[in-house]
């Protein structure tokens, strides 16, 4: 056990002196205890996860260095590899393919390497790795906005990429309310650009429209209401 928190000190020690330069950092969940830690990542560039910030949950082992760390992020990412609700990850080195070489830093890296090259043959959410398989754009599009909601990343758009004062609302609602099967009004209403950014996630569209009419999630009610409001209602 000491040689274990030895190491694992000097784990800790490495990453804050470098994270700098990489942007990864990690620190103790309990200043007096080795054993669980939470590390941060930023998205990768040239990815739909750049600009966003990833907080993962990290438990070492008491077997630890020959047994491999446990990891999850706490950052909701779609990504086919991690479970849209649980954070849980499909990643071989964590699991079947962990050799004692591997340290937190080579973790979270390999974790932030994971968004840059998804694979969605092994996924860890199939509905994910569903969308990315049969469309990318529309994969790279909620990625992205789940960036900005829960990663922090910028954003200067509305869902279908352009200010909803800009026009096209007519088609936009028309699509929702063909997707859902509703009066084209009520879609309309709720803003028919975020019923349908809603319902390409994946969601029911029915569910999306009971959930936006539940929370009054409407035009001037959309900022205090919060985006993230509406996505763990459509996860319950």
């Amino acid at each position: 056990m000491a040689s274990r928190n030895k190491r694992l000190a000097r784990e800790v020690a490495d990453c804050q002196k470098d994270s700098s330069k990489s942007g990864i950092t990690i620190r103790l969940v309990h200043p007096d205890s080795l054993d669980k830690f939470v590390g941060t990542f930023p998205g990768p560039q040239g990815t739909p996860y750049e600009g966003g910030t990833y907080e993962i949950e990290i438990e070492a082992p008491e077997g630890y260095p020959f047994q491999p760390l446990k990891m999850r992020f706490i950052t909701k990412v779609y990504h086919p590899n991690v479970s849209s609700q649980s954070g849980f990850i499909c990643l071989d080195i964590l699991k079947t393919s962990w050799s004692p070489v591997f340290t937190l830093r080579t973790c979270l890296v390999s974790l932030q390497s994971l968004l840059s090259t998804p694979e969605p043959n092994d996924p860890q959410d199939a509905e994910v790795a569903k969308v990315y398989l049969t469309s990318r754009e529309r994969f790279d599009e909620t990625a992205r906005y789940w960036a900005q909601v829960y990663a922090g990343a910028p954003s200067s758009t509305s869902p279908n990429g352009a200010s909803e004062s800009e026009g096209g609302e007519d088609k936009q609602g028309r699509r929702a309310a063909q997707l859902a099967g509703i009066d084209w009004g009520i879609a309309d209403e709720l803003g028919a650009p975020w019923v349908v950014r809603f319902a390409e996630m994946g969601f029911e569209p029915r569910k999306v429209v009971e959930v936006l009419q539940l929370l009054n999630y409407r035009a001037d009610n959309r900022e205090r209401v919060g985006h993230e409001a509406v996505l763990e209602r459509l996860f319950s």
